[in-house]
């Protein structure tokens, strides 16, 4: 019985060995048709102002014929900045892209945009920028990709329907204590004080830097109708009275907000983040905000909320670069 369950063993150690025996690797067969591929590079929600882009690969067998012509129909016409770049793109030794022409430089037509390729390019992957335009606010937008070559075939690749939303985007906004220091959630501007005092329910939030002893005070963000305590120095023009909500953030670093692209994050702010977020009970003032932190806002009328990132403060200058996502409530 021994010598019977040993032979057994070996008898199914030599099937799995001869079962497992790897493959001698075959060059696959390029297709001899026109190809296409398409991937979407941007992340994060579709927003009136901002790009949606993508990368479009074609290629065909160089003996087959060349690339003609590639082209992108969008549903609803980009903006102006909507474009194809003419260039492919590869990485160097030290892992910088450099960028290769193929083509001539886009052309739109309506909601058309086309790049015609250089003689003799028989594969490439160009990129395209959409740029989502007002007219597509709250609405979906499609994309049809399609090539060209100059045998005759053509080949097509549809994308989307891409939901934009509802929400605005307003970055690189600079305040300064004591000059441009009010904020209009309405406007997604910044003002002075004399703009203040002629447009005063305009103003939402109004800006200081300090630095005291009893608390720890500075760069903060206060609505018009915080108490003198949170305001130490103000004297704020006639008419102010919006009693703006604010809470503060630590955490959620907008990957759309930021200003410099060395901060890797996978943060967005979306509309649905603005509509869920409970303002109850929340203070109208926003002490102590840092870099890389937030605050989200409700203005005194409950016709906006947004989110209000802070990209960078400067002690020295007492100024704050801040980033916004707006949206309409009302």
């Amino acid at each position: 019985m021994k010598n019977k369950y040993i032979l057994y063993v070996l008898g199914l150690f030599v099937l799995v060995f001869t079962g497992c025996k790897e493959k001698e690797y075959e060059v696959p067969t390029a297709p001899s048709e026109l190809q296409n591929d398409l991937i979407k590079r941007s992340l994060g929600p579709s927003i009136v102002g901002l790009d949606i882009e993508f990368a479009y690969a074609m290629a065909l067998l160089p003996e087959k014929g060349k690339l003609a012509t590639a082209t992108v129909t969008a549903s609803i016409a980009g903006a102006a900045g909507t474009y194809m770049d003419n260039k492919f793109y590869s990485t160097n030794s030290s892992g910088t892209e450099v960028g290769t022409v193929v083509g001539s430089p886009s052309v739109n037509s309506g909601n058309t945009t086309t790049v015609t390729y250089n003689p003799d390019i028989s594969a490439a992957t160009l990129r395209y920028f959409y740029r989502v335009p007002e007219e597509a606010r709250g609405k979906e937008v499609t994309f049809t990709f399609s090539v060209t070559s100059t045998n005759g075939e053509t080949n097509s690749y549809k994308s989307g329907p891409y939901p934009i939303r509802r929400m605005d985007v307003k970055k690189g906004l600079v305040l300064k204590d004591g000059t441009s220091s009010f904020l209009s959630i309405a406007d997604m501007a910044v003002y002075d004080a004399t703009f203040a005092a002629a447009n005063p329910t305009k103003i939402d939030i109004v800006y200081l830097y300090r630095t005291l002893a009893t608390v720890t005070f500075n760069h903060s963000l206060v609505a018009p109708t915080a108490n003198a305590e949170y305001r130490p120095g103000v004297t704020l023009p006639a008419g102010l009275t919006n009693k703006t909500k604010l809470i503060k953030a630590w955490d959620i670093r907008d990957a759309q907000l930021i200003l410099v692209n060395n901060l890797a994050t996978s943060i967005f702010v979306d509309d649905i983040d603005l509509q869920q977020r409970n303002f109850n009970d929340a203070p109208d003032f926003a002490i102590n905000t840092r870099a890389e932190s937030g605050v989200w806002v409700e203005t005194a009328d409950g016709k906006y909320r947004a989110y209000i990132y802070v990209n960078s403060v400067n002690n020295a200058a007492k100024e704050m670069t801040v980033s916004m996502k707006r949206l309409v409530m009302k």
